[in-house]
């Protein structure tokens, strides 16, 4: 018999976390208590903001359904490392849609992970070979973490940083915010030696370290983080004007087309075009734009013409047959 409240609360909520109906017998044979106790502690869940609902019959069972906020969640030791491995594997190399969240997320589950768990966690993924871009911008997620709880926390960052130059430096930065690129993350931040805001690509970071100084978050100047970071690749890259047709419905392209290359717009009968400024790679551009699956046509600009059709040439030759 459970008689700690406590821990008998927390046994009942990771049973409720199961999705299924759990009759109150069932759960008061599973607590070893009495059905009025489950009651009790039912209410108790619901006290502490657990949406648990109950169904009327004879021996009225209890799930656990959605509510209008996330309470926390009990994971036992399976669930725990498996949520950090994906998290890590995601994080660590910059995958698209994968954000500052979720590396926050993963900041908070690594700092109370028991050291066997996390022993765990670092053995499966040292285990594992992700699928990156092939420019090596995979990164630590111990880089990572440190960083997003500097940010969360306002806290002051000190850290060595190479340029791509390869000029060394240390840097101490009061941390904005975490931006992913799909293929790179940023930290966009307050330089204090320099007095001015900056860019640093995280790849480039070794040895951050979390001062424990807090400060007060300054103005951006664009007032978003991604703007910030896509106005300041742009005084760095040479920009390019893009122009692409697809033969596919302009919410399919939107869906497979990554946000820095913009938007398409439908032109009817199943076509739609894309028009864009962007930074980056031509040869990367005409990879993303393969990746889509959906057949288009290059108008503009020619360097991505070109980019295109040597690739297509490349992929060509790869499979045996004569270009």
């Amino acid at each position: 018999m459970t008689t700690d409240t406590p821990a008998r609360l927390l046994t009942l909520l990771s049973l409720l976390q199961t999705p299924r109906e759990w009759p109150g017998g069932e759960l008061a044979d599973r607590l070893q208590v009495s059905r009025r106790t489950v009651r009790r502690d039912i209410d108790r869940l619901r006290e502490l903001g657990y949406p648990v609902e109950a169904s009327k019959g004879s021996d009225g069972g209890y799930r656990l359904v959605a509510g209008k906020a996330m309470p926390p969640l009990v994971l036992d030791d399976e669930e725990a490392v498996a949520i950090a491995v994906g998290l890590r594997a995601g994080a660590g190399h910059a995958l698209e849609g994968v954000d500052e969240a979720s590396v926050r997320a993963l900041a908070k589950l690594e700092q109370v992970l028991p050291s066997r768990l996390r022993h765990r966690v670092s053995t499966l993924q040292a285990a594992t070979t992700p699928l990156t871009s092939g420019d090596g911008a995979s990164i630590p997620t111990e880089t990572l973490t440190v960083m997003a709880s500097t940010v969360a926390g306002h806290e002051r960052l000190r850290f060595g940083y190479r340029a791509k130059d390869g000029a060394e430096s240390r840097r101490v930065v009061e941390p904005y915010r975490l931006v992913s690129t799909g293929r790179r993350w940023y930290l966009v931040a307050y330089d204090l030696d320099r007095g001015d805001w900056r860019t640093f690509r995280v790849d480039r970071v070794n040895a951050p370290f979390a001062t424990g100084a807090r400060f007060a978050p300054r103005e951006l100047p664009t007032g978003s983080a991604a703007e910030y970071l896509r106005q300041s690749m742009y005084r760095r890259q040479e920009t390019y004007e893009l122009v692409v047709t697809f033969e596919g419905e302009a919410s399919v392209v939107g869906a497979r087309v990554p946000a820095w290359m913009g938007v398409p717009e439908s032109l009817g009968e199943g076509r739609c075009r894309l028009r864009s400024t962007v930074a980056d790679s031509v040869d990367w551009m005409a990879v993303r734009l393969a990746m889509t699956g959906v057949e288009f046509r290059v108008e503009q600009p020619p360097e991505l013409v070109d980019a295109v059709r040597e690739l297509g040439g490349r992929l060509v030759r790869a499979s045996g047959e004569v270009a």
